[in-house]
């Protein structure tokens, strides 16, 4: 009998695994290359109403269009967006759930101590689908005009004037703070459970202004609703050309947009990532869906899961410092 050399046993040991793996990856390999052979869920971490619902909404419906399944939209809002993107990090890495956020998702890390999620880690970016305004209104018979106005008021009403943002940890909380900060006012802050019920408030009277999303504040303001007195960005919106930004009035740091994204849980295979980033980028190309978002004043991004990766990285540092620097602590 020939003598076996430990060369020969690892060998004989690789050829007996190789067709086990292979058939044990087949199963993966084929579900892969079969997706999506069922409904597909987009978990939206906000209520129904607002920007990030009017975006899942309709990238669902065209993703529908193009694969020829079901696409569920579920509302999990609550905790700015942390209930639904906890809910998506703990789902299946099939690719048959997956997130509907916004900049709140990365902002969350630096205003709430503890954050069930890492928002790095936990996910798979897909696409960035668009750029989003937000806009100071305030009721028709606030005693401004303008933002110097504005501040003026404040100033002369120290403590009585409150502000209200679509959520405490959301671009428009942080903006607001922020904007306080720099002007010197003393403004207090009255958190709701999105922009829908924040808008419902202030249309009513009980709050006397917010810094809303321009894409469901436009309506309003068309309607002599409401009176816009500054945007953030470094452009003006396109929907409230005359409307200044903060920059132009004297107050810099307030040109990052806040974003609407896709995201999947980590461990989702490439593959599936992949597909859904180049259909999403073909989406937010067409020409009916580019319309809809400028009707909201929303920018098309539509990049690719490399691009939003890299987006993610730098906006949660540059946050973290606009969060600092407003010196908001961590609740």
């Amino acid at each position: 009998m020939p003598r076996l050399n430990r060369r020969h046993l690892l060998q004989a040991a690789l050829a007996g695994t190789a067709p086990a793996a292979l058939t044990a990856a087949a199963p993966a390999a084929l579900a892969q290359a079969g997706f999506p052979s069922k409904p597909i869920k987009f978990v939206v971490a906000f209520p129904p109403g607002g920007a990030t619902d009017l975006v899942g909404r309709l990238i669902a419906s065209k993703l529908q269009e193009s694969w020829g399944q079901n696409v569920v939209v579920e509302n999990k809002a609550g905790a700015s967006g942390m209930i639904g993107s906890e809910q998506v990090m703990r789902a299946p890495p099939d690719g048959y759930t997956a997130l509907v956020t916004i900049t709140t998702h990365i902002q969350n890390s630096a205003i709430f101590a503890k954050v069930p999620y890492d928002p790095l880690k936990d996910f798979e970016p897909v696409s960035q689908i668009c750029l989003s305004y937000l806009v100071l209104v305030v009721k028709p018979d606030f005693p401004a005009n303008n933002l110097k106005e504005f501040i003026a008021h404040v100033k002369a009403n120290p403590g009585k004037v409150s502000f209200g943002s679509f959520g405490t940890g959301s671009s428009s909380h942080i903006v607001g703070e922020t904007f306080a900060r720099k002007a010197g006012l003393d403004l207090a802050h009255v958190p709701y459970k999105g922009s829908a019920l924040m808008l419902t408030d202030l249309l009513g009277g009980q709050i006397p202004c917010a810094w809303a999303d321009v894409s469901t504040a436009t309506q309003h303001i068309a309607a002599g609703k409401l009176k816009p007195l500054a945007v953030t960005g470094e452009r003006r919106a396109p929907l409230l050309a005359q409307v200044p930004t903060l920059l132009e009035l004297g107050f810099p740091g307030f040109e990052p947009l806040g974003w609407v994204g896709i995201l999947l849980p980590a461990g989702t295979p490439k593959p599936i990532v992949d597909k859904y980033s180049n259909e999403i980028v073909r989406i937010v190309k067409l020409p009916e869906v580019r319309a809809r978002l400028y009707e909201q004043t929303l920018m098309p991004v539509g990049d690719n899961a490399a691009s939003f990766a890299r987006t993610l990285k730098r906006d949660k540092q540059l946050w973290q410092n606009i969060v600092t620097a407003a010196g908001i602590k961590p609740q």
